[in-house]
């Protein structure tokens, strides 16, 4: 298993590199950039009013007077300023080295996880992450063990039941709401107990209150999951279905094996044969999917809810990048999440060996 491990962090840097060169073409050739934007603030034409110029150190800086000039410029609404002008900006942001070096010194940096600091925030990634993740990690951790707690219970009640009544009518339900997009959900929510146009029973912002710091450690507990409780319903309502349906059909696969029918022959109780014998193997693919599942409902599904609520977490960091063009935010969280999405694929397959030590990695190639 260590010589298997072994070659399996090896391929992740030729996998992290090609996706790290990919992601960096893609942003280059996208319309827009620093100094575009940059541009657009200091004509007060900037789509976001977060927006602000900073140095090289990362203190709000400010970008050097703009000068009338009579020659054009690349850049989008920098026609008639002086050349010297956007010269000095390229030099503020780095675009003043090729695209290559630019990617070279990047990645040299992010090997010692040094992330640099935000155009636009005058603050570095790595604090702007580490202030944003408690959100994301409340949202993604609660979610996905709710998801687990609710849908392995119900899964094996379905395979039990397969084809009565109760399994008909769950499978409609969990199809319904997989159905509902998760923001839609939101809103609704929020109209009916936020204050919207009926109840005002939750808090429409934020993950705990502004006193929150002077509340006892239970009222805080209470608070943290009051202001929990609808967005973690959103994000559940449409994350119930692939789990329960993949609980249920491994159930099946297992319930019609030979060795069960053995068993019962024995003289086996159901629930014996049920969870001393087919809960192991069926649990195999569904528990080892467990840390990718954290990762991606982390890291995808809580963009537009963090949004909706007013959440300040990495959803809302990264979309705010992506309006800035702030790039060491976005090429950073996409190095840090890559990394961290591989690791985990990782740590699902010790997880499988875990779980059923009869599998052996080191049989097969990597």
């Amino acid at each position: 298993m260590l010589a298997y491990i072994v070659r399996r962090l090896l391929l992740i840097v030729p996998t992290l590199l090609g996706i790290m060169i990919i992601n960096f073409a893609i942003i280059q050739v996208a319309p827009g950039g620093p100094i575009e934007q940059a541009i657009a603030e200091l004509e007060g034409t900037a789509v976001s009013a977060t927006a602000r110029i900073t140095g090289a150190g990362g203190d709000t800086a400010a970008a050097p007077a703009p000068r009338a000039g009579g020659e054009d410029s690349s850049y989008r609404g920098a026609r008639g300023l002086d050349p010297a002008f956007i010269a000095e900006l390229e030099k503020m942001y780095g675009f003043d080295k090729p695209a290559y070096e630019r990617f070279l010194l990047m990645m040299k940096s992010y090997v010692v996880f040094d992330f640099g600091e935000s155009f636009f925030k005058g603050r570095r990634v790595v604090d702007l992450v580490l202030e944003k993740m408690p959100v994301s990690i409340s949202l993604g951790l609660w979610t996905t063990l709710l998801v687990y707690l609710i849908c392995i219970p119900l899964g094996i009640a379905k395979a039990v039941r397969d084809g009565s009544s109760f399994d008909i009518w769950t499978s409609a339900v969990i199809i319904v709401g997989n159905a509902i997009p998760s923001f839609l959900f939101a809103i609704l929510l929020i109209v009916l107990f936020a204050g919207g146009s009926y109840l005002d029973w939750f808090p429409l912002r934020g993950l705990v209150s502004d006193d929150w710091s002077e509340l006892a450690w239970p009222a805080r507990i209470v608070d943290y999951f009051w202001h929990l409780a609808l967005p973690l319903t959103a994000l559940l309502v449409g994350s119930f279905a692939s789990l329960t349906m993949l609980t249920k059909n491994s159930f099946l696969d297992q319930i019609n094996q030979q060795y069960v029918v053995t068993a019962r022959a024995k003289g086996l109780t159901e629930r014996r044969v049920l969870y001393g014998h087919v809960f192991r193997n069926a649990m195999l693919i569904v528990i080892a999917g467990f840390p990718s599942a954290f990762i991606g409902i982390l890291f995808t599904g809580s963009l537009l809810i963090e949004i909706i609520f007013s959440l300040d977490g990495l959803g809302q960091l990264g979309y705010e990048a992506v309006i800035n063009r702030d790039y060491p935010i976005m090429f950073a969280t996409t190095y840090f999440f890559t990394l961290l999405g591989l690791l985990m694929n990782l740590v699902g397959d010790i997880t499988y060996t875990l779980v059923d030590p009869r599998i052996d990695f080191e049989s097969r190639a990597v």
